[in-house]
C-alpha cells in the first residue's frame, strides 16, 4: 500500500497570486485616474485655475480589492474648495452661494467606462 501525507496549505501561493493580479489592473486603474483627474480639471469652475489644477487621485491596493480616490488640495483656511464649489457656502455677510454640480456629470463618463472594462474583465474569466 501507497500512502501520502502532506502538511501545509497553499496560503502564501495564494497571496502571491492575488497580489500579482491586483497589479495586473494597478496600469488600468492608473488609466482611469488620470482620465478622471483630466476630466474633472476640466470641468471645476475656474476663478484663479487653482482649484482646477489641485485635482489628483490615489490608489488603494488591498488583498482583495483597489478603490481609486480622487482628492483636491486647494484648502483655504481649513475649507475645501472644490466641495463648496459642488454644494455651495454661506458668506460672511450672510448670504449663500449656491453650488454647482460639476464633479458628478464630470466623473460620470469615467465611471461608466470603468463598470464597462469591468464587465468585460469578468466575461472573458
Amino acid at each position: 500500500m501507497i500512502s501520502f501525507k502532506n502538511s501545509g496549505n497553499f496560503d502564501n501561493l495564494s497571496k502571491f497570486l492575488e497580489s500579482m493580479r491586483m497589479k495586473k489592473y494597478l496600469g488600468v486603474l492608473n488609466k482611469f485616474g488620470e482620465q478622471g483627474v483630466s476630466a474633472l480639471r476640466s470641468s471645476t469652475p475656474v476663478d484663479t485655475g487653482l482649484t482646477a489644477n489641485s485635482w489628483s487621485y490615489n490608489i488603494d491596493i488591498e488583498s482583495d480589492h483597489a478603490s481609486i480616490y480622487f482628492t483636491n488640495s486647494n484648502i483655504h483656511e481649513g475649507v475645501n474648495i472644490a466641495i463648496i464649489l459642488q454644494y455651495g457656502h454661506g458668506t460672511g455677510t450672510g448670504g449663500y452661494v449656491a453650488g454647482r454640480d460639476y464633479i458628478n456629470p464630470a466623473m460620470r463618463p469615467i465611471f461608466d467606462e470603468m463598470a464597462n472594462a469591468a464587465w468585460k474583465e469578468v466575461q472573458e474569466s
